[in-house]
Parts: C-alpha cells; sequence; structure tokens
C-alpha cells in the first residue's frame, strides 16, 4: 500500500471484491469437519417428557448444529441468534481451528462445566475481530443447511460488528435474499455509563438483520394503524393512497378513490406478460399452480397483472387507516431485566431480550414453525413460542441451544441455586408457561420441553494402529459401548445418525424381559438388551418396522446374529436393520 501511494502507477497485483479475514478458511473446514459426539436425553431435567415436541439443548452450538444437520435439514421456518455482539467483554468460543489450548494464556481461558472453552474477546487483542468472524461464520453456515426453503433468520447485533456480519451472512445466505435491516429500540443506558462513553453520541437502538433461504420468498402482508407507529401522524387521508397519476383506464376499470400499485407503464407490461403467460400454458383461466410455475422460469423481476376469480385485476390499493409494517421496530423495546426477573424471586439477568420481540418475528412465519435458537441465552424465544401457541392456538415448536456457561459467583442467580445459564433457561422456560397457562386457562399448548446434553459418543473408541493395542485392551473391547451409556442414550444416539427428530413420541414396553423401545409408532423399534431371544426377535419383525436396531451384544455369537437377518428377511423384508 505505501509503494502504491508513493508509484504514480498502479502496481501489479492480484485484487478482488471480498471480504475475508485470518481463520475463515479455516473456519469453513471447521463447519464441515465430522466429529464424534452425542446428545444423552436428560427426562428428570424436562417437562412432560413423553409428550412434548420442544427440544432445550445444553452445549457448545457449533457442534450441537452440527449433530441435528440430517434430523432438522430443511425443516426450521424460523431461527432467531442473539449472538455476542463482540464488545470486548462478551466471552467467545473458542473453536479447534482457532488455536491449540497452549497457545492460549491460562488466565484468559475460561472452560465451562462440560469442558467447552471460551474466552473474553477484548478489543486489544489482535485478531479482536477475525476471532468473532470466524465463531460466527461456521455456524451461519450450518443454520442455513437447517432452514426451510420458506424460511427466516433474524440476527440481533450491534454497531461493532453489523457491517461484517452482513457481509457474511450476504456470502452464506446470498445477497439476493437479504431482506431487511431492521432497527429497535434499546434501553437507555445509566448516567454513569454515559459519561464513560462521553466521546460518542448516546445510541438508542440497535439492529435485527433479516434473510430468507430464497430470493422469491414474500412475506405475509403485515399492517399496523397509524396509532400505533411510534412517532406516526394522521391526515384525513394516506398520502400513499391520493396520487392521482396512478388511477388511469386498466382493462376498462378506473379506479374513483384509491390506487393502482404501479404506473400505467409498468402495468401496461404487466398486462402484456400475462397474455404471454396465458399463451404459453394453454388456458384461459389458469390455476395459482399454473401461474407460479410459469413465473418460477420467468427472468427475476417480471411483473405479471393477477386477475381476481371476477376477471378483475388485483392491483388495487383501497384507502385506509393502516400502513404496512416496515424495518423500523422503534415502538419495540428489544430487551430489559423486567420480564425475566418478574418470573423469579430474585434478579437472575441484568438484560434479556424481550418476548414482544420474537412475538413479531412469529408474525412471519406459520403457525406450525419450527424455531430455532442456538444462542438461547436466557430462553426468551422458548416464551415467545409458548406465549403465541396459547394466543393463537397454534402448534409452534422450540429448539433451544445454550452452552452451560457458569454464573458469576458473585451474582444473585448463582446465591439462589443458579449454577449455569442452562439453569435459568430451563427455569424461566418451566415459570414462563405456568404464567401463560395462568393467562390463558383455555388455551391448549405445549408448555413441556425433552432436556438433551451434548457428551462423546455412547461408543468406545476401539480403533487403533495395530503397534498400540495392549493387553489392557481387550477387557474394554468385549463391549463396544461405554458403561455409563442407558437404553435411552442408545435409541436418541440411532435418531441422530438415522436423521430422524428427537422430538415425536415413543413408547418403552417389556416383551419377555426385554426393553424394547418404539418410535414414532414404527419409525424404529430398538432393543439393546443382552442375548434377546429369537422370540422377541419375532415379535419386533411382525410389527414391520421402518428400522430396527440392536447392539452386538444382544446376540450370542455370529450364527445369532445371521439368524436375525434371515428372521427379517422373512417376517418385515423392507426393515433397514442394524446392529450398533
Amino acid at each position: 500500500m505505501l509503494k502504491q501511494m508513493l508509484s504514480e502507477e498502479v502496481i501489479d497485483n492480484e485484487e478482488a471484491y471480498e471480504f475475508s479475514w485470518v481463520g475463515k478458511k479455516a473456519s469453513i473446514i471447521e463447519a464441515n469437519k465430522p466429529i464424534k459426539k452425542t446428545l444423552r436425553p436428560f427426562p428428570n431435567e424436562s417437562v412432560n417428557w413423553k409428550t412434548t415436541e420442544n427440544l432445550y439443548i445444553e452445549g457448545d452450538n457449533l457442534e450441537v448444529l452440527k449433530l441435528l444437520q440430517e434430523s432438522y435439514l430443511g425443516t426450521v421456518k424460523l431461527i432467531y441468534i442473539d449472538p455476542p455482539y463482540n464488545t470486548g467483554n462478551d466471552f467467545v468460543y473458542i473453536d479447534d481451528f482457532k488455536m491449540s489450548v497452549e497457545n492460549w494464556n491460562a488466565e484468559n481461558r475460561y472452560v465451562d462445566s462440560e469442558g467447552n472453552r471460551m474466552y473474553r474477546n477484548t478489543d486489544s487483542n489482535g485478531r479482536f475481530h477475525s476471532d468473532w468472524c470466524s465463531m460466527i461464520y461456521s455456524r451461519l453456515i450450518l443454520s442455513r443447511n437447517l432452514l426451510s426453503d420458506d424460511g427466516l433468520i433474524f440476527i440481533s447485533i450491534g454497531d461493532e460488528e453489523v457491517d461484517n456480519l452482513k457481509k457474511m451472512c450476504d456470502e452464506v445466505f446470498g445477497a439476493d435474499n437479504f431482506r431487511n435491516q431492521i432497527v429497535i429500540r434499546r434501553g437507555a443506558k445509566s448516567v454513569q455509563a454515559q459519561f464513560d462513553t462521553w466521546d460518542k453520541l448516546g445510541k438508542d437502538f440497535e439492529y435485527i438483520l433479516l434473510y430468507s433461504k430464497i430470493s422469491t420468498y414474500r412475506f405475509p402482508r403485515q399492517e399496523k394503524t397509524l396509532d400505533e407507529v411510534r412517532g406516526g401522524t394522521w391526515n384525513n387521508h394516506w398520502r400513499g393512497t391520493d396520487r392521482p397519476t396512478m388511477r388511469y383506464p386498466l382493462l376498462g376499470i378506473t379506479p374513483e378513490s384509491g390506487q393502482w400499485r404501479w404506473s400505467k407503464e409498468r402495468s401496461d407490461i404487466a398486462v402484456s406478460n400475462y397474455q404471454k403467460m396465458i399463451i404459453e400454458v394453454g388456458n384461459v383461466n389458469p390455476s395459482q399452480e399454473q401461474i407460479d410455475r410459469w413465473y418460477e422460469k420467468q427472468p427475476k423481476g417480471t411483473d405479471l397483472l393477477r386477475l381476481s376469480a371476477n376477471g378483475k385485476p388485483e392491483h388495487y390499493i383501497p384507502p385506509t387507516n393502516t400502513t404496512l409494517l416496515n424495518s423500523s421496530w422503534m415502538d419495540l423495546l428489544v430487551g430489559s431485566s423486567s420480564e425475566i426477573n418478574a418470573l423469579f424471586d430474585t434478579k437472575v439477568f441484568d438484560t434479556a431480550k424481550l418476548s414482544t420481540t420474537i412475538r413479531r418475528m412469529l408474525n412471519f412465519t406459520s403457525d406450525e414453525a419450527i424455531v430455532l435458537d442456538f444462542f438461547s441465552g436466557s430462553g426468551t424465544t422458548a416464551q415467545a413460542v409458548m406465549q403465541a401457541n396459547a394466543e393463537d392456538s397454534g402448534h409452534r415448536k422450540f429448539i433451544m441451544i445454550q452452552i452451560p456457561e457458569k454464573c458469576d459467583e458473585r451474582s444473585e442467580a448463582f446465591k439462589a441455586g443458579y449454577r449455569t445459564i442452562c439453569d435459568i433457561g430451563k427455569e424461566r422456560i418451566r415459570r414462563a408457561a405456568k404464567k401463560i397457562a395462568a393467562e390463558y386457562p383455555d388455551a391448549d399448548f405445549d408448555g413441556g420441553f425433552r432436556v438433551f446434553k451434548l457428551d462423546e459418543s455412547n461408543m468406545n473408541d476401539v480403533y487403533y494402529a495395530a503397534g498400540d493395542y495392549t493387553q489392557d485392551m481387550l477387557a474394554m473391547m468385549e463391549n463396544n459401548i461405554k458403561p455409563d451409556r442407558t437404553s435411552l442414550d442408545l435409541l436418541f444416539g440411532c435418531l441422530l445418525e438415522w436423521g430422524l427428530p428427537l422430538s415425536l413420541l415413543y413408547t418403552s414396553e417389556q416383551i419377555e424381559g426385554c426393553m424394547v423401545h418404539n418410535y414414532n409408532d414404527g419409525d424404529l423399534i430398538a432393543c439393546f438388551d443382552e442375548n434377546i431371544p429369537d422370540s422377541v426377535i419375532r415379535e419386533i419383525a411382525k410389527r414391520q418396522p421402518l428400522r430396527a436396531v440392536f447392539r452386538d451384544s444382544s446376540f450370542n455369537g455370529s450364527p445369532a446374529k445371521i439368524n436375525v437377518g434371515e428372521i427379517f428377511k422373512m417376517l418385515a423384508p423392507d426393515t433397514r436393520l442394524k446392529v450398533i
């Protein structure tokens, strides 16, 4: 750069418009790197374990997102995250690709109860922005895989990284899928905090970036009356429907009030496109499906004047006292301690996101949506989902992911018995469910959740180089499953490997003294007892499950294992059989 500044000619070098940082390529590798871990179920910490469809998962969200790739690929309709803003005080996850433990000073490292490494990313760190970008980039890549085609992702962020985050999201989700940079009001800082930042003007808002999975996504219509719009004013007409130039003859109709949506020139093109579509489809009254299929093949930005059932253009904007919801959400407060602390007997959070903010996001998707928050913090998203279901009888499901970060031992939360953020989040969901049930006594909503915790694989590591085997290993290799794992651990481990959701109903029953699990009425039947008799194998095969799973020690030798295969070939030839 110095040479170029001192030179009168352009110095030869490669130039490109791109966004990069130290560690970007490594973060892409990390997102695609397989892991040997699993999610272990904890029914005793759950609420309505058997019937709930909600999930609460404790663990590093990068690894959890990897484990959920098969089970929830393309099924999540809405993601909301509130990642650390990189203020110089927030903890940032240390992923393996960034640095080894030995390369980080012990006094700066933080290890949670599960051994996850974190550190405080201070602005004196030379990689201040790079470390944060690496942390969030790999997680965005994985989250995109989970979004459905009509899915949306909302991301809260402050001034510190909003520019970098938008560039990363443009790469991961596509610049064409950028929808809005929403501004939302935040609480005023204390007088002391304002004096501490005297070198800048105070700021009363932050941002929410909004992206869709595909560029053809269209928002459902949402309106607010003008008195609901903060700072809005009202005249005796809405300016948007008082444009005489937008009233002209269209298919023989001229509106006396209101207006057409487009200019006359644009409408003429749209009419021509519609006539072209009729010819190409070969139907004077094409169905909506035919119109959509034709439209998908056209260049981006093609205008199409749709006709209603009576042949009149669906092109009219009537006079109205409402305005479409826009990217200014200054009528909402993004965060406060009031909502969460009102649920507890003591102060457990300084500031937490408010459920009203997330409740508005839920209006952009269906009432059957799976909603994911992988920086779930205090559990605000879970409360918003339950609240929405109680209000409109919806059937939304939530998946909360949170690393079990320790509470400060000096905090009121720690003194009240909450050792980790996860302890607070789970208790918040329990209390919020009771509060919502009291407010909506006739509502039938899911106030439960299944708890899972990230852990090492259920299987012993029995793969060694030939020279590494010792006599002491023989006893361990007699059983390839870790001794502390239950049949429920093995069941849900198999669900992840086979790509089945973790929230479906299942039953467990004793058949001739053997515990048999039936997941989602035959999607998978599993028995992990030892030396299972042929009569039990036959009973399982007669039910013709889609999948059947046993463990290696379920059979007394290779002949018994071969016999199981023959039984299923005879009684359930379409069943996929697996032995772990």
